[in-house]
């Protein structure tokens, strides 16, 4: 619906269920709007080698997703696509500047990095795309983009497209676009989610979510599984218990290095790993094939966030599952994003690992349980201390022998030495004499008070 319209270099504002092809909605007019180092008219460019189109989205998967599909639409006709974006280096990017580009796509901080360096001359841009819109305008993007759009051409084309479209895209649109047209794939009526997606809501208890996730990995249809969580360290603490009990899991959140969160993504991409458990940051950009299913471990915070986290499966016209676990203390929002996308899961029903009803629902098989590897035996904290006896019991140590010495004057002296009794001979000075008679009037005089009280 949108290609026709783009063609002509009219802005416009696009909106669309996840995986309906957002992606080349916009690549191929803005493909075939660039000019290739292959074209005749090439040379006659007045910056040969400068961006002449500009791509931004709001996370780095994101980035590389529409970077790659962006190279393999345009590989014939030899376009130049980078991929800008941080937490790697600057120098092959300023290598790929230096050398020329056509189309690049990146991050807004990365972007806007370079050029303020001055090694990304935006100046010759014709089309500007802001993919996933709403969601850049979320995580605080809002004046980065504004600065990258004031160093692009006012005679530019503008394209923003997004599944969801927030009254601060439109107020965006108004500021930055001109005379744009507001395309949408279905009527105002139509469901926001993805009819494709079988949607199952079950309230259930925190201590029991790692055992219900661990049996719907085992169901009769489960496939490549998504978990998204609320938090990283969450999402780091699913992967790890499902690990543990057996499963191929994978994180992927914002503290892993990017190296680390490319290789997770592309395990999983390649079928090698069966299970990604992934922040909401993720939920933007994955478009991997054959997802059967999405689990929200946690409750999403708003409908937005529920509609592009299950736009993960049920994409390009495939079925999916999507599941939701609703805590006891999220069941007013999940009221609310019910209420939003008009849903018929208005009254949510108490589950546990064991129900019957979400054995059923899943296609669990009877007897089932969360663990394909037996729970390994815990070993006692104090391993390394056992070697040195810290880690026995009072009974198993070996008793050691104490013996005392008594000294005199740092001397030592014998048994029978220690003897009160007044030394013979001239060897004891008169100050030390002095003192043993006053300690035996002392011990004497103890001694009748104790008789007298008797």
């Amino acid at each position: 619906m949108t290609l026709s319209v783009a063609l002509m270099g009219t802005d416009l504002i696009g909106q669309a269920r996840t995986g309906t092809g957002k992606t080349l909605a916009f690549g191929i007019p803005l493909l075939q709007r660039a000019v290739s180092p292959r074209d005749l008219d090439y040379a006659d460019l007045a910056a040969p080698g400068k961006p002449q189109a500009l791509v931004v989205a709001p996370t780095r998967e994101l980035a590389l997703q529409v970077s790659n599909d962006l190279s393999l639409a345009g590989a014939d006709r030899g376009t130049r696509v980078l991929t800008v974006y941080g937490g790697v280096g600057y120098e092959p990017q300023l290598e790929a500047l230096d050398a020329g580009v056509d189309v690049v796509v990146g991050t807004p901080g990365r972007l806007l990095d370079l050029a303020n360096r001055r090694a990304l001359d935006l100046s010759h841009v014709k089309c500007l795309v802001l993919d996933e819109a709403d969601e850049m305008l979320d995580l605080g993007f809002l004046p980065d983009v504004e600065r990258l759009i004031a160093k692009t051409p006012e005679t530019r084309q503008t394209m923003l497209f997004s599944a969801t479209m927030p009254s601060a895209i439109v107020t965006l649109s108004r500021r930055h676009l001109r005379h744009p047209m507001n395309i949408r794939a279905e009527s105002s009526e139509s469901q926001q989610t993805v009819p494709a997606t079988a949607q199952f809501i079950y309230q259930v208890h925190d201590l029991d979510k790692p055992e219900m996730l661990a049996r719907i990995l085992q169901s009769e249809n489960s496939g490549l599984t998504i978990v998204f969580t609320r938090t990283k360290r969450q999402a780091q603490r699913v992967a790890e218990d499902m690990q543990e009990r057996g499963f191929d899991a994978s994180p992927l959140h914002g503290d892993m290095q990017q190296v680390a969160r490319e290789k997770a993504l592309k395990k999983f991409r390649e079928g090698k790993t069966k299970l990604l458990v992934a922040t909401d940051v993720a939920a933007r950009g994955i478009d991997v094939a054959d997802v059967t299913h999405v689990i929200n471990y946690s409750c999403p915070e708003d409908e937005k966030t529920y509609i592009h986290r299950i736009g993960r499966t049920g994409r390009a016209g495939a079925t999916g599952i999507a599941i939701t676990f609703v805590d006891w203390a999220d069941v007013t929002r999940w009221k609310v994003i019910n209420k939003a996308l008009e849903l018929p899961f208005d009254e949510v029903a108490e589950t546990y690992s064991s129900s019957e009803h979400f054995f059923h629902d899943q296609g669990i098989a009877p007897g089932t349980k969360g663990r394909l590897v037996p729970e390994k035996p815990r070993e006692p904290k104090a391993k390394d201390g056992e070697a040195k006896g810290e880690g026995r019991s009072r009974s198993d140590r070996p008793r050691r022998e104490r013996s005392r010495s008594r000294t005199r004057s740092g001397e030592p002296v014998d048994a029978s030495s220690t003897k009160v009794a007044e030394p013979q001979g001239d060897g004891d000075s008169p100050q030390r004499s002095r003192s043993r008679n006053r300690n035996r009037r002392r011990r004497s005089g103890s001694t009748s008070a104790a008789t007298a009280s008797e």
